[in-house]
């Protein structure tokens, strides 16, 4: 186990008494953690009781080899139920492919919209005068890793009945497509600005995809049009610094936890004038779509019925918008308002702590902040029901896989207001516990057990997530270059919610450690509404985390949440002005 946590956390000592939570360990790694158990100590058994709860419940090294052990010896039966490959190149789009396609159909079709909506792009800047790229040699592990990854040419489509289908193309049909290349050069002026712009007309491109031909992925070389470069003068096919290199995949083929599989083997293949060795009996993801269809999930169905027994999911909370949206209106024009908050260090710090000291996922205790905000700002509903995002790769199969795994699902919460601040987050550490044992269940069928879908579910547009920053995306590694990703901020800014707030951990910035970003439909909320609801979050939060230095009076934890304010100081000052003036 000590092992296994090294090589998860890529450390070379651990102490066996280590607080998981203390490293950076976040509800993905400890997935991960839990089906390398499975697999190491031969746990997959359907009679062992070992449950990922136990390990947030218990988080050190010494905790996790009790708990394997006690795994090991109560069971009796062996079961191997081991998912291969069917080699199959044609089959049914998984349920998260059908819900991005349909979405994509549906809210995102009309002229209104001119941004693509399910672009993930990977941008990253050569930094260094030193370094430099070879064109044909990035081309060459592009292909590569399409070659290797089937979902990377993989077509999606409608077919005569009405299902959506995938098919999983030829490489060479895909690589030497001359009506839409999927890897191209452009030159860039010199002021950024333009840069930017170029930026953006690529990522609205309407060509920049097509998936009923699996035109899923792109390779843009963003290259400067001069460049004193010693070694580019004489040599067209060098990037040098300040060159750009951007990829662009679309989002029903690609999550996040795809991203570091992808700089990995594009680093592997850049290094190797072979192909990425692939195995004919390796488990792809059109696999993974068969046996997602043919699961038993009638636990998990039970689970999700009881689960949001009684809500109306219909239902929208009373945030204070700008503008209505009409009710048969289900189009979007995925413009954006938005507004980022950097935490200061001492708010970082104890934010921080706090997570730590009660066994929380940041993920966790995000939420619970979340779920207070929403209650103070809806007028004390307590009966909330919110989207959030789970990475959902719950088999080892899964875990070095490029594909669209990740599921949305329904966070209801019932808050008790009397309850303080730290019994919110004991409740819904319980309650996000319980919906990651259950969270393979798929959107679809959850909707359709309540008689909803995905336009009408009123969840589905308040949205938390919560992002950790790698090392394995910051930087990419291209045989001893090093490359720095740039930031879409303020670039290409999308809404695909119409109320979302993301928390934003990276480890490796010192500046920026910790931030948070709303990023909500312009079609309902002007940005200075969007910007006054964060600075009443950040408020909240000093007021439940207080730092020495702050000014902001601290409310103690124990004590019912409703004695948290969102009214802002110089608004409360003035409140106070005006009843003396009265």
């Amino acid at each position: 186990i000590h092992h296994i946590w090294c090589e998860t956390f890529k450390q070379n000592q651990i102490s066996i008494d280590t607080n998981i939570f203390t490293i950076g360990g976040h509800s993905l790694l400890l997935m991960q953690l839990f089906h390398r158990y499975k697999t190491q100590f031969r746990l997959e058994q359907k009679q062992s009781s070992f449950s990922i709860s136990d390990l947030f419940q218990h988080p050190t090294i010494i905790h996790h080899g009790q708990l394997v052990q006690q795994s090991v010896d109560n069971i009796y039966t062996f079961d191997h139920s081991h998912w291969s490959s069917l080699h199959l190149i044609q089959a049914r789009a998984s349920f998260a492919q059908e819900r991005i396609y349909l979405d994509e159909q549906i809210r995102f079709s009309s002229k209104e919209t001119m941004n693509n909506m399910y672009v993930i792009p990977l941008i990253y800047r050569i930094s260094s005068m030193n370094d430099h790229i070879s064109i044909s040699r990035l081309q060459h592990a592009f292909q590569s890793i399409i070659s290797k990854h089937e979902s990377l040419r993989t077509a999606l489509y409608l077919d005569t009945d009405g299902h959506i289908i995938q098919h999983c193309l030829d490489t060479n049909a895909i690589i030497n497509d001359k009506k839409a290349p999927r890897f191209l050069k452009i030159n860039l002026p010199h002021e950024e600005y333009e840069q930017d712009e170029i930026v953006k007309k690529i990522l609205n491109s309407p060509d920049l995809f097509d998936l009923s031909k699996g035109h899923v992925i792109n390779c843009h070389i963003l290259r400067h049009q001069q460049s004193n470069h010693l070694f580019t003068q004489n040599n067209d096919d060098l990037l040098t610094k300040d060159d750009i290199i951007m990829f662009t995949i679309h989002h029903a083929m690609f999550d996040g936890a795809s991203e570091p599989i992808f700089i990995h083997d594009l680093s592997h293949a850049y290094r190797s004038s072979d192909l990425l060795r692939t195995d004919d009996n390796l488990l792809q993801y059109i696999d993974y779509s068969i046996h997602e269809h043919i699961m038993d999930m009638t636990l998990a169905q039970q689970f999700w019925q009881l689960e949001l027994k009684g809500h109306n999911l219909v239902r929208h909370l009373p945030l204070p918008v700008d503008r209505h949206r009409a009710s048969n209106d289900q189009q979007r024009s995925g413009l954006a308002s938005t507004s980022e908050i950097i935490f200061d260090n001492e708010l970082c710090t104890s934010f921080l702590n706090y997570a730590s000291s009660h066994h929380l996922t940041l993920f966790q205790l995000g939420l619970s902040i979340f779920y207070v905000f929403l209650f103070k700002l809806t007028h004390g509903q307590s009966d909330l029901c919110i989207g959030s995002i789970n990475a959902n790769r719950y088999r080892s199969e899964l875990v070095n896989m490029i594909g669209m795994f990740v599921s949305t699902l329904p966070y209801r919460f019932e808050l008790d207001p009397h309850w303080s601040f730290d019994e919110v987050v004991k409740y819904v550490q319980q309650k996000c516990l319980s919906i990651l044992e259950h969270s393979h269940y798929p959107l679809q069928h959850i909707l359709g057990d309540n008689r909803s879908n995905q336009s009408n579910a009123s969840f589905l547009e308040i949205i938390f997530d919560f992002i950790s920053v790698s090392e394995d995306i910051e930087h990419l590694c291209l045989n001893g270059t090093n490359l720095e990703q740039i930031s879409l901020e303020g670039i290409a800014e999308m809404a695909k919610f119409d109320f979302s707030l993301t928390f934003v951990y990276n480890l490796l910035s010192d500046n920026k450690k910790l931030s948070y970003y709303f990023v909500c439909s312009h079609d309902l909320f002007e940005s200075s509404t969007i910007s006054k609801i964060a600075q009443r979050f950040q408020y909240m939060l000093e007021q439940a985390f207080q730092t020495k230095s702050s000014s902001t009076a601290m409310v103690n934890r124990n004590s019912s949440i409703k004695k948290l304010s969102l009214i802002l100081p110089e608004e409360a000052e003035e409140m106070e002005t005006m009843t003396e003036l009265n």
